[in-house]
């Protein structure tokens, strides 16, 4: 199952450009290499720029990573939810509370690294659990729509998108 996959209707405009951003690759494959990736993105980053904010207000790099990890927790629930229970529905989440409350910039890279590849592992073989109509299940999350396979799409390319913005805005 790839991007080009999901119907329209298995996810609400937000996430139109995360799913993008995966390209012509299988969920399984963008989960992986979403993986290494992201893990060599964080561990190049000069150590300098780890805690650097380009604005009042805006994260830092440490503490982007512990949102991905983060979100990426929250959106498996919704995924294992609405796998496992029918027409369920889920309330949102503050990002901006989770984040204030994270101390991310007071923990190493390497810890941070280290939660994100553990919570990404079990994102893999929570995945690939799944059976196919398990995937084509769906819920309501902040009052939109949401398909499990969607929902593994949406976790790799929020991944992708907050790299892009370091990339743009924190290294630049």
């Amino acid at each position: 199952m790839k991007p080009s996959d999901l119907l329209q209707s298995e996810y609400f405009e937000y996430y139109s450009p995360y799913v993008a951003l995966v390209g012509d690759i299988t969920l399984l494959e963008a989960l992986e290499k979403g993986l290494m990736d992201t893990k060599l993105f964080f561990k190049a980053l000069p150590k300098e720029k780890q805690v650097y904010q380009y604005d009042e207000g805006k994260w830092t790099p440490k503490e982007v990573l512990l949102h991905i990890t983060d979100t990426e927790r929250v959106l498996c629930y919704r995924a294992m939810y609405f796998a496992r229970a029918k027409n369920s529905t889920i309330e949102g989440f503050d990002e901006n509370t989770f984040a204030s409350n994270s101390n991310a910039n007071k923990r190493t890279i390497d810890d941070l690294l280290n939660e994100f590849i553990a919570v990404r592992t079990a994102t893999i073989c929570m995945f690939k659990s799944f059976g196919e109509a398990a995937l084509k299940r769906g819920g309501m999350a902040n009052n939109n729509l949401l398909s499990v396979r969607a929902l593994g799409f949406i976790i790799c390319g929020h991944s992708l998108h907050h790299e892009s913005v370091i990339k743009e805005r924190y290294l630049h």
